[in-house]
C-alpha cells in the first residue's frame, strides 16, 4: 500500500515510516520541521540526538532497501498540499503533522492562532487534495482523547445513541476540551465528519491517549532510526518527562494532587494500532471513530510508577507536587472505552513498568542532554493567560 504520512519527521511519524516499511508498504511523507522549531523556541532540544532528514532518508534506504520520498513543506500551504498528494497518489493518509502541544497553545493570542490555523488549515487542505485527487484513500486522523475532556459518564468511540423528549438518534459524543489546541482537534474531527458526508470521503478518527516510549522494536539496532524525545513543559509528554526528571536526580514534578485520569499508549502500541488501522481501511463514505490507548492512570500513578522502576536501578528521586498551571478537575471520573481496535487484533503491552525502565535505559546515555536544559522541567505557560514559574505545594 502507498501511505504518505504528514508529519513525518516528527516523534510519532518517523518511527510509524519504519514500522509501514517493514511490513511492505511503500512510504513517502512531507514535514516542515516545524516541531524541531517549536521544541527550540520553548529554550529545549530533545533528549535523543536525531539526525537532519538528509541523514534520516539514507538511514531508511540502508534499512529498507528503498528510497524514502520526501518533501519539505507547509501544509498550510494549499499549492504544495495538491502537489505532493497528486505526487505521491497515496491508497492512505496518516495525518500527524499538526502542533501537539496544549500548553503552546496557551502562552498568547499568537500562539493560539498559530495553533488553530496550522492545525485546521492543513486539514482542509488534505481534505480538498483527496477531493480533488484521491478520493478513495483513507484519511487516517490523528485525534486526541483530550477532545473529549473529563465528562462524568463513561466515554463512547466518538457516537453515542441519546433519547430526548421521546426521540433517539446517535449524534456526536459532546466534546469539552480543554485548551486552545485541543478545540483546535475538536474543529479538525467536525471538519472531516463533514467532509466525508458531503464528498463521500473515508476517514478513520484517531482519538489517542497520551503516548510514552523511546522506541519501536523494528529500529532499535541502528542509532540513526531513534525518534526525538521531548521533555519540556509544552512537548514533553508526562511519563517522557518524568523519566528524564528522574536520570537527572530532578524531583518528579506532577501538577497539583496527581489526581487527574487519563489514558496512556506505549510508542510501539501506538505503531501497532496506526498500522492496523491503515491496513484496515473503512467503507467508502465512512466517517469512524477509534479510542487509541492501553490503559488509564492517574498523574500520581505515573509518578510513583516512574519513581519505582527508577529506584530499582539506583536512582532515589523524591517526587514534588507543583501548583497546577491548568484549569482542570483534579478528582474525577474517567471511564473511556476502546474496544474497536482490540476487534482489529490490538494486543495491548501488558507490562508498562517493563516499557519505563527499557525508556530510563535508552535515556541515561543522554543524561547531559537533559541536564543541560533542565530549567524547561519546570513549567511557567498558565491557562490564566499569565506566564511565571510554577511553584511547589
Amino acid at each position: 500500500m502507498r501511505v504518505f504520512i504528514a508529519g513525518i519527521d516528527g516523534y510519532l511519524g518517523w518511527p510509524l515510516a519504519q514500522f509501514l516499511a517493514a511490513r511492505g508498504h511503500q512510504v513517502g511523507g512531507v514535514d516542515g520541521y516545524q516541531r524541531r522549531q517549536w521544541v527550540s523556541e520553548m529554550g529545549s532540544q530533545s533528549a535523543t540526538p536525531i539526525l537532519g532528514m538528509d541523514n534520516r532518508k539514507r538511514a531508511y534506504q540502508d534499512a529498507f532497501g528503498e528510497k524514502l520520498w520526501f518533501r519539505e513543506g507547509d501544509l498550510t500551504n494549499w499549492e504544495f498540499v495538491r502537489d505532493s498528494v497528486s505526487d505521491f497518489q497515496p491508497e492512505a493518509i496518516v495525518h500527524l503533522g499538526e502542533c501537539p502541544s496544549a500548553p503552546y497553545s496557551m502562552i498568547d493570542l499568537e500562539h493560539t492562532v498559530l495553533v488553530q490555523q496550522n492545525n485546521i488549515v492543513g486539514t482542509l487542505n488534505i481534505l480538498h487534495a483527496m477531493r480533488d485527487i484521491t478520493p478513495d484513500a483513507h484519511l487516517v486522523k490523528l485525534g486526541t482523547m483530550g477532545e473529549y475532556g473529563t465528562p462524568n459518564i463513561d466515554i463512547p468511540e466518538g457516537f453515542f445513541e441519546i433519547e430526548y423528549q421521546g426521540r433517539k438518534d446517535v449524534l456526536p459524543f459532546p466534546r469539552q476540551a480543554g485548551s486552545w489546541y485541543h478545540w483546535s482537534k475538536v474543529h479538525d474531527s467536525n471538519n472531516v465528519m463533514f467532509a466525508c458526508k458531503m464528498w463521500g470521503l473515508r476517514s478513520t478518527d484517531i482519538m489517542q491517549g497520551v503516548v510514552f516510549g523511546t522506541r519501536v522494536d523494528k529500529m532499535q539496532d541502528d542509532e540513526r532510526m531513534i525518534t526525538r524525545v521531548d521533555f519540556d513543559q509544552a512537548f514533553g509528554t508526562i511519563i517522557n518527562r518524568f523519566c528524564c526528571q528522574a536520570i537527572i536526580g530532578h524531583p518528579i514534578t506532577p501538577y497539583g494532587n496527581g489526581g487527574q485520569k487519563r489514558s496512556f499508549i506505549p510508542l510501539k502500541d501506538s505503531m501497532q494500532c496506526l498500522t492496523l488501522v491503515v491496513e484496515n481501511p473503512p467503507a467508502t463514505t465512512e466517517y469512524r471513530v477509534f479510542n487509541q490507548f492501553q490503559g488509564v492512570f492517574t498523574v500520581k500513578e505515573l509518578a510513583l510508577k516512574v519513581r519505582q522502576v527508577a529506584a530499582e536501578i539506583g536512582f532515589d528521586v523524591p517526587i514534588t507536587n507543583l501548583e497546577n498551571p491548568r484549569i482542570e478537575s483534579e478528582d474525577h471520573y474517567y471511564n473511556p472505552k476502546h474496544q474497536a481496535l482490540l476487534d482489529l487484533g490490538y494486543h495491548p503491552t501488558e507490562d508498562i513498568d517493563k516499557e519505563v525502565l527499557m525508556m530510563i535505559e535508552d535515556l541515561m546515555k543522554y543524561s547531559d542532554r537533559i541536564e543541560a536544559y533542565k530549567d524547561v522541567l519546570i513549567p511557567d505557560v498558565r491557562w490564566n493567560g499569565s506566564r511565571k514559574k510554577v511553584q511547589t505545594i
